[in-house]
């Protein structure tokens, strides 16, 4: 059972009719706090002070594991591509089993790290939360529920993560399982349906089902 849904789910109401992405993000919240990662470090690494070496040891070691992690399972870690990634992974997902991770696009993105300043020589440092571009690890995934997604992992402190859920795909595997035949392209799913609409709102006609390229939902 979900403990974070047993505790909050008084508090939780959350009801949608349609929706083009979802990006919900993730982090520690005692990572974003400098002295917190100092008295972690202290108490569970006897790690004192944090230097600049220590957390980009932090992220080589993340980068290490991913490589080993990855070659185990066959998953392909692609640079990322010029172009728009969607079309890049699109033949990733073709013939790809559920719940599997096809691919994993390695990408210099922006995000808020910690970082360390101070003098080598003297081993004094001073941390503090910086916005930087850093290599990050996008995980494409062909969820059993949601279709094709990814979950992007920052390997440097606070250790951020975002999770990008998108409607059409989601949209498209309830259409499956209801038995109706459609076609998608982009962001229009063309069905003619006739009889009962499995889905609330479905008409016999192409439907737009998110904002233009180049658009985002406020």
């Amino acid at each position: 059972m979900n403990c974070f849904y047993e505790h909050h789910k008084g508090s939780i109401r959350w009801h949608y009719r349609c929706f083009d992405r979802i990006l919900l993000n993730g982090l520690s919240q005692p990572f974003q706090q400098p002295e917190r990662v100092v008295g972690f470090f202290n108490t569970y690494r006897q790690l004192y002070p944090v230097s600049r070496h220590t957390l980009r040891d932090i992220a080589d070691q993340f980068q290490r594991w991913l490589k080993g992690w990855s070659e185990k399972r066959n998953i392909p870690v692609a640079e990322a591509p010029k172009g728009r990634r969607d079309d890049f992974v699109e033949a990733y997902f073709r013939g790809a089993n559920l719940d599997q991770v096809v691919v994993i696009v390695k990408a210099r993105e922006p995000a808020r790290i910690m970082t360390a300043i101070g003098d080598r020589k003297a081993n004094r440092w001073h941390l503090q939360i910086a916005n930087r571009w850093v290599v990050q690890y996008n995980f494409y995934i062909n969820d059993r529920q949601w279709g094709r997604m990814f979950v992007r992992i920052c390997p440097y402190l606070p250790f951020s993560a975002r999770v990008c859920l998108n409607q059409h795909h989601w949209l498209a595997n309830r259409m499956r399982e209801g038995g109706i035949a459609f076609k998608q392209c982009a962001n229009v799913i063309e069905r003619e349906v006739k009889g009962r609409h499995a889905i609330d709102g479905l008409e016999p006609r192409s439907y737009p089902l998110g904002p233009a390229r180049g658009q985002t939902n406020r």
